[in-house]
């Protein structure tokens, strides 16, 4: 399975939330199991995240597309440039995103 098919899932059965706002809380709440950055996230959101990941010990995976690709695979009529998973559903995400 690919880490595009697993993002997926993880929007169609677990629970995810989108935005800087919803992923800094997430993660300073300890809900966030795993943040997902698009490749042309503005540095100022992404530099803000990756602090308080590192301090939270959640893992970032750096996806490959821009936030526009990352908005349609999740199947959102706008762009996401960040996104946190809090339940994996039934995708195996968290497995292929270490």
């Amino acid at each position: 399975m690919d880490i595009n098919k697993a993002i997926r899932l993880a929007v169609d059965t677990g629970k995810v939330e989108f935005g800087t706002r919803s992923t800094v809380r997430n993660t300073l709440n300890g809900k966030a199991k795993l943040i997902i950055i698009a490749r042309n996230c503005p540095k100022k959101f992404k530099d803000d995240v990756l602090n308080y990941s590192k301090t939270s010990g959640i893992n970032i995976y750096q996806f490959s597309g821009n936030s526009l690709e990352l908005g349609s695979l999740c199947g959102k009529p706008f762009p996401i440039a960040i996104m946190s998973i809090i339940d994996q559903g039934n995708s195996n995400i968290l497995e292929l995103a270490k």
